[in-house]
């Protein structure tokens, strides 16, 4: 009982600094681009914030430490993530120090976990608002994986349509709309604009993505104008995840993972909304584009995968 009230105590702590950080994020810092103007309020809480996320990220590896140290070094047991960081520390303790520790723990957590359900929540209110799209995807699900067994990784290649809801999903909702800030290396040209050396630079992804001249009723949910996946990269049309060596190195992972986890909502369960009303669409603010209304929705296990999902 004391072990679920840490756990929960825990999870409370990291779901107040998430939300913190993603808010902060979000709001366009003027100080940054002009430094006469920036606010001291702003930075304050900013460093509060900083404050709160080492400190949580430190003790969750001193956690970690005294568990290795309590446990009997004979025993053949299976590692988590940090665990695995701090044995690679006691060889290599000048690269594996606690701080490269705790920024890769942050990367996994917010980078890795905010964007993909984010993503997930934007592609199953598509979905619920266009349920012929649903009922197509069900209907791919169902003839290449069948009602024997639960899809799995290896089945992703072999669903197109799927593929397409996502991509659709990522061009219209792109979980970080402004990408991460760039620094010019050298003088360049932007649409015409002098771009001197050292120039902090966003690039507004969303309005890319959502722009008429690239893409013919952009906020139309059309899944089949991805029938040529590759072709939408052609000329930088559809970059999700950046483009280049300083693309998210997540890509391939994220890819997978909302689209196993998608793909399994869509085949184990029938999913409604409450009432005739339509799936509200409004963006909130933050560093990604949440919604305005978390979604609110109605499910239950279609009888066909019933079976599968009482021996999980």
């Amino acid at each position: 009982m004391e072990r679920m009230f840490l756990m929960r105590k825990k999870q409370k702590r990291f779901r107040g600094i998430h939300a913190e950080t993603f808010l902060l994020g979000g709001k366009p810092i003027i100080g940054d681009y002009i430094p006469w103007i920036k606010s001291k309020k702003m930075e304050k809480r900013l460093i509060e914030c900083q404050i709160k996320r080492d400190s949580f990220m430190q003790y969750l590896i001193e956690e970690q430490r005294r568990k290795i140290l309590e446990t009997d070094c004979c025993v053949e047991k299976k590692k988590n993530l940090i665990q695995v960081l701090l044995s690679l520390q006691q060889n290599e303790p000048e690269y594996y120090t606690d701080d490269i520790i705790k920024g890769l723990i942050l990367v996994l957590l917010l980078a890795g976990t905010d964007t993909s359900s984010t993503t997930m929540e934007w592609a199953l209110s598509l979905l619920l608002n266009h349920p012929e799209v649903l009922e197509k995807a069900q209907i791919e699900i169902d003839e290449h994986v069948g009602h024997d067994r639960l899809m799995d990784e290896a089945d992703l290649a072999h669903l197109p349509y799927l593929r397409s809801i996502l991509n659709e999903t990522l061009r219209m909702y792109p979980p970080a709309p402004m990408l991460v800030p760039r620094e010019s290396s050298e003088e360049c040209l932007v649409g015409g604009f002098r771009i001197p050396r050292g120039t902090m630079l966003s690039v507004n992804m969303w309005a890319i993505q959502n722009d008429p001249k690239i893409w013919p009723d952009p906020r139309k949910f059309r899944p089949e104008r991805f029938d040529n996946p590759e072709g939408a990269r052609d000329g930088f049309k559809l970059m999700p995840f950046g483009y280049g060596r300083r693309s998210c190195p997540g890509e391939g992972l994220a890819l997978r993972v909302v689209g196993l986890a998608l793909g399994s909502l869509i085949q184990c369960f029938e999913w409604q909304i409450d009432g005739d009303k339509m799936v509200d669409m409004t963006e909130g603010t933050g560093f990604t584009i949440p919604k305005a209304q978390p979604l609110e929705v109605t499910c239950r296990p279609r009888p066909s995968m019933l079976r599968h999902l009482c021996e999980i």
